[in-house]
């Protein structure tokens, strides 16, 4: 799948049916250019959707992102989880499986 950027009008559209993956990140970040690499490892797992906390600053306070990266995941069941800081692929993977 491909990795989709958003903003904050269009996060609704992708998690009301679960099972997506949210990259919160900023250009400047290293630890966020270092988990993309992972991301792309994952994408053919998970929908992956990246906000840019920058540019989106009402949806990163909407889900109380402070620090970045932060990846949150959207079950089917509308359960949410989230992790702060950098992770490896099989991680992410762990991370979405539950």
């Amino acid at each position: 799948m491909k990795i989709i950027d958003i903003t904050n009008n269009d996060i609704d559209l992708y998690v009301k049916n679960g099972n997506v993956l949210v990259d919160f990140y900023a250009d400047w970040c290293g630890p966020c250019k270092m988990i993309h690499a992972e991301l792309e490892k994952v994408k053919d797992e998970v929908q992956i959707l990246k906000v840019n906390v920058d540019k989106n600053r009402e949806l990163s306070k909407e889900y109380g992102v402070m620090s970045i990266p932060t990846l949150i995941y959207f079950d089917q069941n509308g359960s949410i989880n989230k992790s702060i800081g950098f992770m490896n692929s099989d991680d992410i993977l762990d991370f979405i499986k539950g």
